[in-house]
This record gives structure tokens, C-alpha cells and sequence, in this order.
């Protein structure tokens, strides 16, 4: 061992010119190579060029199962090889049990290589293998070759692929080393995604979590969010959760609300103003687009701004430039643009009430909030969150209270919500909240009703089962249907027979 190495150290103060250049060209390589893949291919194509081989190929060695598979095969024409049977299996199996390189110089000649079909068919006469190792054990090959008796086949250059060999493992296993744990932190990013909750976002129902996972890839990247849904349902909040899990967190997270609000009132307060724009206009003003520089602006109810301001709004979207009014001086402005809203937009561009442009570059990744009545089964920990918030002391609903806040529609979502809580927190004398404290809107339950006739049918029957105290026959008897077709609906409600 002392021999040998004593052999490589001298034989690396020996280096040729070609063999010099090849480490400089690999030593580079090693810097910037952050995938297998191409490590490989630039080493098997040093290689071919340094002994001046034909072809070359590099395969991954499955010990388990005593296989090769192919990463990559180059000729010297940098025509890739994907055949594995074009190279010997033989040899591959020599360099594996010899654990060291191998240099043959006339294969045809050899007994033992000949009876190779690929070394016959391909009339191969030069070989040099080398074995890749990691964790103490062979990873892969290097095989090169060719057709003539190459002068570069040489005891000297198979001492320096050996060498250079060792260097390649070592790249190669830190290669490995960070795609895997690039692997491992993908899944436990996922894993956090669908677990772990949103900043401000209460709830853990299937469509909640599927919100989340939405919030927190969109909120990795720069891209304009339109957040829709019903008034309610919390779209401010989702935007805020976007800021606060960007890399933008650290800058400024501003909103305006765009609904009935003056044209002129609120184009100011976006763009700002030169001092002399307008009457009252004493000195310059910033607005909040630019005041919200490197961070995030949100624009709630969009589907409310005018044609002209919908036009300097996409101006900001395309170029990211603002203008104050009065001025002419462009200003750059980088902030990013969540907008949300409770109308449908795409429906108002095919009317010509919103421009088709700016809904384009508003929707890039739509976000659809969902209504109270889809996630009933977080109005149990929603109810309890707000009881406390508001109560600012330990409140116990009882199930009475519960039942009937998961019986009603919601149309005003948790806005409607929080006001019934507080009600009820108003209406208890104790730290208890009983099914008397809840006051809901009853004469509007049905009336301002916007779902499916499914939704309807579901709706009605719960609200009849309160009113009958869940019996099932009266209730069936109210609707003129039969207690089967009750237990049915209950069962694709998922409600216990």
C-alpha cells in the first residue's frame, strides 16, 4: 500500500501537460456540478479526450442484484451511447471483482476477454476500466475503449485515471449527498404544508388544508395572487398569511379597500400626488403602491376601480412603473400585487365592466376562499377561538350552541360569525355560551340562499331537524317526504343513522 502510494505521489508530480489540463478542466467541473448527470457526462467526455478513446461509458453498479444500468455513453464524435450491450458486460464484471482499474492493450488476443460477443462484434482491442467508489464499496464503472491499439493506453495514464477516479467520488458523493437531502426537504416542506397552519388561518377541514398547501407554495414565488370569494370569508387574512410566509415578510404589507371609494379620492391614495396636481394639493404625497416598495400591496374589492384606473393599475402589473398625478416623472416600483375580490371577474370581461388585460395579469394564481358553509366542521374551534379573543377569558360552548351554529347557512361567513359570538358573549352572564345566547338571522337563513339546489336540500332538512329537535319523522312528515329518504340525506351528509 506504502509502494503504491509512494507510486501516485510520484506520478502526480510527473503529470503531463494533457493530464495537468484535464485536472484543471475537472477541478472546475467539481465547483459547479450540483447533479449527477452532469458530472458524469463531463467526466466520461475527459476521459475519451485524455487517452484518446472511441467511446466511453459510465454505468451505476447494483450489487443486490449483480446489474448495470447506464448513466451515460459518449463516443468521441460527443454522440451519446444509450446501449448498454454495446459495451462487454465481462469486463464490467472483471473491473467489479478486481475492485481496481483494469488496462488491457490487445483484447482480441486475450482468451479470457475474446469470448466477449461485444468485444468481437465490435472488434474492440484497447480497454481501460476503472471503478467509482462510494461507502467503501463500487458505485459505478468508467469503461473506455477502442478499436485500435491506442499509444495513450498506457500503465501511466491508468495510474492517473485512478487518481482521477478517487476525485470523482468524492464529487460524486457530495453530489448525492445534497440531492439527497434536497429530497428530504422537499417532503418535509410538504409534510409541513398539508399540517402545519397558516399564520391567522383557523381551521383544519379537507378544504382548509388544501388552502394552505395553495398559500404556501404561491407565497415561495413573486407571483400576482387574485384572491376570490364571498364577502367574509376572510381574503385579507389569506393575502396577509402570502406576506408573512414570502421573502418579502420583512418589508411593508399595506391595503386598500377599492369599494365606494371616489375615483380621484382613491387614485391619490394609490399613485400619490406632485405638490399643485389639484386644489388642496400643498406638497408631495407618497402613495401606498410606492410606500409599499420590496414588499407587498393588497388591493381589496378590484372589481370595484374604474376603466382608467384599471389602466394605470396594469401598468404597475406590466412594468412595474407608477406615476404620481401632476408629475411625469416615472418611479420604479417593486412590490408585489395581491387583489381580491367578491365578484365575478371574468363575467364583467365578457360584459366590458373590467378590462381583459387586467384580469389576465391579476389571475396568474387564482385563490378561491372558501364559504363557512363548505367547512362546517371548523366551526366548533372557530367559534371557540373568537369566544375567547372576545371574551378574553376561557369560554365553554355547550353542544346545544354548537349544533346550532354548524345547523345554519352563514351567509356573511365568519364576519357573520365573530358578531353572532359576540352577541352571545353579550347575552351570557356566566363564562358559558348555551344554545339561547346564539341569535341568528332566521328570516334571511333562506332567503339570501346563493347555493346549489343540493346545498338547498341540505340546508333545509338541518333546519328542520332543529326545529323538530332532530326527529326524524316529524321532520319527514314537515317536508312530505319519507323517514327513508331523511336518513338518506343524513348519510351523504355523513351525520351518524
Amino acid at each position: 500500500m506504502k509502494n503504491l502510494l509512494t507510486e501516485n505521489i510520484s506520478h502526480v508530480k510527473n503529470l503531463s501537460r494533457e493530464e495537468f489540463e484535464a485536472l484543471y478542466e475537472f477541478t472546475q467541473i467539481l465547483n459547479s456540478a450540483t447533479q449527477q448527470e452532469s458530472l458524469i457526462e463531463d467526466t466520461i467526455d475527459i476521459v475519451i479526450k485524455l487517452i484518446n478513446a472511441e467511446r466511453g461509458i459510465f454505468v451505476k453498479y447494483d450489487e443486490p442484484t449483480n446489474n448495470f444500468s447506464i448513466i451515460t455513453g459518449r463516443k468521441i464524435s460527443s454522440e451519446n451511447i444509450t446501449d448498454l450491450g454495446e459495451f462487454s458486460s465481462g469486463i464490467l464484471q472483471k473491473v467489479i471483482k478486481e475492485k481496481k482499474p483494469l488496462l488491457y492493450h490487445d483484447v482480441m488476443s486475450d482468451p479470457h476477454l475474446s469470448q466477449f460477443e461485444s468485444v468481437q462484434i465490435h472488434r474492440i482491442k484497447s480497454v481501460i476500466g476503472v471503478p467509482i467508489n462510494r461507502n467503501g464499496k463500487v458505485w459505478g464503472v468508467i469503461i473506455a475503449d477502442s478499436t485500435l491499439d491506442r499509444r495513450e493506453f498506457t500503465e501511466e495514464n491508468l495510474v492517473f485515471l485512478n487518481f482521477f477516479s478517487n476525485l470523482v467520488s468524492l464529487a460524486l458523493d457530495k453530489i448525492l449527498k445534497l440531492e439527497e437531502l434536497e429530497k428530504e426537504n422537499i417532503i418535509l416542506t410538504n409534510k409541513l404544508q398539508s399540517t402545519e397552519e397558516i399564520p391567522e388561518m383557523i381551521g383544519t377541514s379537507h378544504v382548509m388544508r388544501n388552502l394552505s398547501q395553495l398559500i404556501y407554495k404561491v407565497a415561495q414565488t413573486d407571483a400576482t395572487v387574485l384572491i376570490v370569494g364571498e364577502s367574509g370569508t376572510g381574503k385579507e387574512v389569506a393575502a396577509k398569511a402570502i406576506h408573512q410566509l414570502s421573502k418579502r415578510k420583512g418589508k411593508p404589507f399595506l391595503a386598500q379597500f377599492c369599494g365606494s371609494i371616489p375615483d380621484n379620492l382613491l387614485e391619490s391614495e394609490l399613485f400619490g400626488y406632485k405638490k399643485g396636481a389639484f386644489t388642496g394639493a400643498n406638497a408631495d404625497k407618497q402613495g401606498l403602491i410606492e410606500a409599499a416598495e420590496g414588499g407587498t400591496f393588497f388591493l381589496d374589492e378590484i372589481g370595484d376601480i374604474s376603466n382608467a384606473l384599471q389602466a394605470k393599475l396594469l401598468r404597475v402589473l406590466e412594468s412595474k412603473e407608477i406615476i404620481r398625478l401632476g408629475d411625469t416623472k416615472v418611479k420604479k416600483a417593486d412590490v408585489r400585487i395581491i387583489a381580491a375580490t367578491n365578484k365575478d371577474l371574468h363575467s364583467l370581461t365578457k360584459e366590458g365592466q373590467f378590462r381583459e388585460d387586467l384580469f389576465y395579469r391579476l389571475n396568474v394564481f387564482p385563490i378561491k376562499m372558501p364559504p363557512l358553509r363548505e367547512r362546517r366542521e371548523d366551526i366548533p374551534v372557530l367559534a371557540s377561538f373568537f369566544a375567547k379573543k372576545l371574551g378574553r377569558k376561557e369560554i365553554l360552548i355547550e353542544p346545544a350552541a354548537i349544533k346550532k351554529l354548524e345547523n345554519y347557512y352563514w351567509p356573511g361567513n365568519i364576519r357573520q360569525l365573530i358578531n353572532v359570538i359576540q352577541r352571545a358573549l353579550i347575552l351570557s352572564d356566566t363564562n358559558k355560551i348555551s344554545s339561547e345566547h346564539i341569535i341568528l338571522e332566521d328570516s334571511r337563513d333562506l332567503a339570501d340562499f346563493k347555493g346549489s339546489l343540493h346545498e338547498f336540500e341540505m340546508l333545509l332538512l338541518k333546519k328542520r331537524l332543529d326545529e323538530f329537535n332532530g326527529n326524524r319523522t316529524l321532520t319527514a312528515k314537515s317536508l312530505d317526504v319519507s323517514v327513508r329518504w331523511i336518513q338518506l340525506k343524513l348519510k351523504e351528509m355523513g351525520e351518524n343513522l
